[in-house]
């Protein structure tokens, strides 16, 4: 009994030392990182398992850093035995999100075929590529419930286009008939109102800083367009 409560004094010692000690790493990190990363704030620093780093957290991208924080490794770590790019399962796991958690009721809805799959979508109405992928993979898929949510991050006029959209008789029909054919909703009226401030939020919240963003029903994401085949095979995975 004797022996046993010493082994448990002995860890529970050992344990508080390992904790102590990561805060203290952590913090002498923060110290001498944050000052250097242009007003930026870490929000999370962890060990690695590879090469004496540490893991860095800054606005939902990684950095690396040695214990002192005197060297920083701005890049992505590859495991060579399987090609693993660890640095981006690392993004991907911790921009992960809740789909159900989305606030649906601010997006525009378009059922296709049985809609048992589905998609969120930030586009912006005036972003090129957002239009490439209404006319072209979002057009020709099939079987999808797709959600779009429209995040106006690229001028004032996008805030203008996209109440007018939500403000439409037939929204869906609205957006697709700007984005696939160029052809621009009724002016909204003054009294109508739309959820535009509440998608930027939400959008800034998650980090989007670019359009379009793809977002599965697993959490993950695509940043940027994706041709059918790819968003085909993305789906099929999910199954």
């Amino acid at each position: 009994m004797l022996k046993t409560k010493v082994a448990v004094l002995l860890a529970t010692g050992l344990l508080a030392s390992c904790v102590e000690a990561q805060n203290t790493t952590e913090a002498t990190i923060k110290k001498a990182l944050e000052p250097r990363l242009g007003g930026a704030k870490i929000e999370a620093i962890r060990e690695t398992p590879y090469g004496g780093l540490y893991e860095v957290r800054v606005a939902g991208d990684i950095l690396y850093t040695d214990k002192k924080g005197e060297y920083l490794f701005i890049g992505h770590v590859y495991d060579t035995k399987t090609s693993t790019n660890l640095t981006r399962s690392r993004v991907d796991e911790i921009n992960k999100i809740k789909f159900t958690d989305l606030p649906f009721e601010m997006a525009l809805k378009q059922v296709k075929g049985n809609g048992k799959r589905q998609i969120a979508v930030f586009e912006d109405p005036n972003c090129g590529y957002c239009k490439r992928l209404r006319q072209t993979t979002l057009k020709e898929i099939d079987n999808v419930t797709i959600y779009t949510f429209m995040y106006n991050i690229l001028s004032e006029d996008s805030f203008v286009k996209s109440k007018n959209i939500w403000c439409a008789a037939d929204r869906v029909k609205a957006w697709d008939d700007w984005m696939i054919n160029g052809k621009l909703p009724p002016t909204a009226p003054a009294a109508c109102e739309s959820p535009n401030d509440k998608v930027l939020a939400l959008g800034q919240k998650l980090r989007i800083q670019g359009t379009p963003a793809i977002f599965f029903t697993d959490g993950s994401r695509i940043p940027g367009a994706i041709d059918l085949k790819g968003l085909e095979a993305k789906l099929d995975s999910l199954k």
